[in-house]
C-alpha cells in the first residue's frame, strides 16, 4: 500500500461516531490540533450513519449530562424551531420532542444531527485546526515500546491513503478496530464468572458470544398507495425463521418484555393498551407540524424483530463477517416487505402496502443505514474493569452504585442487554445511576491510545448500559481533555490517576468544562 501524504497533529481521533466528534470537539477547546477520521460518509455514529434516535435517562432535561452534550441536544431543537413550519402549541413547548418518541424526549432526524454536528466543528474546520477525513478506514498502525507510532487510513472509493502521526490516538470506532492493528490488549464478547464474578456471566468464557446488530431503517405510511419493495433473496429463510427462545416467528409482531421474558404482543399503529411499534422511535411525528407539511409521520425500524444474533462480526474472517453483513441487511428488508405484503391488520387482512421505504431519511441507496448498529464493541483491558456487582440494582443491600474517586463522568441506564451471538435470551436488570471511572479508559499497558467510546474496560455484562448516546458522549468527551492535559502536562494517562494532585487538578478542569463527576441521590431504574 503506497502512503499518498503524511499528517501530523497532537491527536489523532479514528472513528467519528458520537464519542469521536465529542472528543475531536473538547480536544479543540482545550487548544489542540486534530485529525479526525470516519468510514462513511457522514459523522455521528449511532445517531447518523447508524440511524438510531437518542436512548437517554429519564432525568436528561435537568442534568445527567455534559454540558456540550446538552448544547447539541438545544442546537437539535434549534434547528428544528427555525427551520421547519412548527405549530405555535410546540413552539411553547422547551421540551420539544420532533418524533415524540416512546424511547426518547429528542428524537429526531439523522440528517439534522448531522447537521448540528458539523455546525459545532465548523469553525474549528475553517481554522484548520480541524483535519476531518470521511470515508477513510484504519488499514494499518505501528506501535514501539509502549506507544503507538502512527495510524494509516484508506479511502474506501479512491484508495488514497493517509498516515497520521499523532501524540495521542483515541479509538472512537465502533468495533474497537485500532486495538488489534495497534496490539493493543482487548476483551470480546462474554467473559466468564471466574473472571468477573458476575451474576449474569456465564460459567466459561465465551469470545464470540455478542449481543446482536441491527441495520435500521426509515419508513412512512401513504394509505392506499402502493410501495411494496421487490422480494428479498432470503425473505423465505427469515419468514419461517424462529430462535429457541422466542415466543414466535422473527417477522411476526411477537417479542419478549425484556426484563420478565414474557411474551408480549406488539401494535404496528397506536392502539390503546397496547405498545406501539410505530410511535417506538419515531423521529418525525406530523401533527408536531403545520397541516400539510407532512404526509405521514416517519419512524426507524430498529424493533426486535430486525436485531441480526446469528454470528458476530468482530474477529472473524472477511467472509463470515460479510455474509452476516448481508444476512442482517435481508432481514431487516425481509421485515419490510412481511410488513407490506403479510402482517396480521386488526381488520383482519394482510398487509401495509402504504409503507414506504424512506432512503433518503437515511441517505443511501438501498434505504438500510449506512453502518450496522454496533451494541458490543472491543473491549480494552482495563486498569479498572466495571463489573455488574458495580451497579446492578438487584444486589441486596447495595444501594447505590460504587463510588468511584477517580470518577471522570457519569450515566444511567439499565443493564440491557439484547439477545446475543450465542443464541441466549435477554438481560435485562435494574441499575443504579453510575460513574465512568477514569481507570476504565486506560489500557493495561500502552501509554497514548485512549478509547473514546463503547471500547472501555466494561464487561460484556455492564457494556450494556455504557453504550448508550449520552455516556458515549462523556466518554469520547473525556478522552480529548485527557489527551490534552497530559499533552500540556508531559506526563502519560496514567499518571494522572495515579497521583492524587493530578487526580484533582484534572477532575477541576472536567467539572469547569461541564462534566458532572457524580449524581444527586436519585434512584435506580
Amino acid at each position: 500500500m503506497k502512503v499518498s501524504e503524511q499528517l501530523q497533529t497532537d491527536i489523532v481521533i479514528i472513528g467519528g461516531g458520537l464519542g469521536g466528534c465529542a472528543a475531536a470537539l473538547s480536544a479543540l477547546q482545550s487548544g489542540k490540533n486534530v485529525v479526525l477520521t470516519e468510514e462513511t460518509k457522514w459523522i455521528g455514529g449511532q445517531i447518523t450513519s447508524q440511524g438510531v434516535p437518542p436512548d437517554e435517562h429519564p432525568w436528561i432535561e435537568q442534568f445527567g449530562a455534559t454540558k456540550n452534550y446538552q448544547t447539541f441536544r438545544k442546537k437539535i431543537r434549534e434547528y428544528y424551531l427555525s427551520n421547519y413550519p412548527v405549530k405555535t402549541k410546540e413552539r411553547m413547548n422547551n421540551q420539544f420532542n420532533p418524533g415524540n418518541a416512546i424511547v426518547s424526549n429528542i428524537s429526531h432526524e439523522p440528517r439534522v444531527a448531522l447537521r448540528v454536528l458539523y455546525d459545532m466543528l465548523s469553525p474549528y474546520i475553517s481554522s484548520g485546526r480541524l483535519t476531518l477525513l470521511t470515508e477513510y478506514k484504519i488499514s494499518k498502525a505501528e506501535s514501539e515500546n509502549d506507544q503507538v507510532q502512527s495510524v494509516t487510513v484508506q479511502h474506501s472509493r479512491t484508495g488514497n491513503t493517509y498516515q497520521l502521526i499523532g501524540k495521542y490516538f483515541l479509538d472512537a470506532t465502533e468495533m474497537g478496530d485500532v486495538l488489534p492493528l495497534a496490539n493493543v490488549e482487548y476483551v470480546i464478547g462474554a467473559e466468564s464468572q471466574t473472571a468477573t464474578g458476575e451474576a449474569h456471566a456465564p460459567k466459561e468464557h465465551q469470545p464470540f458470544n455478542m449481543q446482536a446488530f441491527t441495520y435500521c431503517f426509515a419508513i412512512d405510511h401513504i394509505e392506499g398507495e402502493d410501495h411494496t419493495i421487490e422480494k428479498p433473496d432470503q425473505y423465505e429463510f427469515w419468514k419461517n425463521y424462529q430462535a429457541d427462545f422466542w415466543p414466535a416467528k422473527q417477522l411476526s409482531w411477537w417479542g419478549l418484555v425484556p426484563h420478565t421474558l414474557e411474551p408480549i404482543e406488539y401494535s404496528f399503529f397506536y392502539e390503546p393498551e397496547r405498545f406501539s411499534l410505530w410511535n417506538y422511535r419515531r423521529i418525525l411525528d406530523k401533527d408536531n407540524f403545520e397541516p400539510g407539511t407532512f404526509q405521514s409521520d416517519v419512524t426507524i425500524v430498529n424493533w426486535p424483530q430486525n436485531d441480526y444474533w446469528l454470528g458476530p462480526i468482530i474477529d472473524v474472517t472477511d467472509e463470515e463477517k460479510e455474509q452476516h453483513i448481508y444476512n442482517a441487511k435481508q432481514l431487516s428488508l425481509s421485515l419490510l416487505y412481511w410488513m407490506q405484503t403479510e402482517a396480521p391488520c386488526p381488520d383482519g387482512g394482510k398487509g401495509y402496502p402504504g409503507i414506504r421505504l424512506r432512503k433518503d431519511i437515511l441517505g443511501t441507496e438501498d434505504g438500510l443505514a449506512m453502518y450496522p448498529y454496533i451494541r458490543e464493541s472491543r473491549r480494552i483491558k482495563a486498569q479498572y474493569t466495571v463489573k455488574e456487582q458495580d451497579i446492578s440494582g438487584e444486589i441486596d443491600g447495595k444501594e447505590s452504585a460504587t463510588f468511584f474517586a477517580d470518577s471522570v463522568g457519569i450515566g444511567s441506564y439499565r443493564l440491557d442487554l439484547h439477545p446475543s451471538t450465542g443464541l441466549d435470551t435477554y438481560i435485562d436488570i435494574s441499575s443504579h445511576p453510575f460513574q465512568i471511572p477514569l481507570g476504565s479508559l486506560l489500557p493495561v499497558r500502552v501509554q497514548n491510545l485512549l478509547p473514546a467510546c463503547k471500547n472501555i474496560g466494561t464487561t460484556h455484562i455492564t457494556n450494556g448500559c455504557y453504550r448508550l448516546h449520552p455516556v458515549e458522549w462523556n466518554i469520547g468527551e473525556v478522552a480529548g481533555h485527557l489527551a490534552a492535559y497530559c499533552i500540556d502536562h508531559e506526563i502519560i494517562p496514567h499518571v494522572v490517576r495515579n497521583q492524587d494532585d493530578k487526580l484533582t487538578d484534572f477532575q477541576s478542569r472536567l467539572a469547569k468544562a461541564g462534566i458532572e463527576l457524580d449524581w444527586p441521590k436519585i434512584h435506580k431504574i
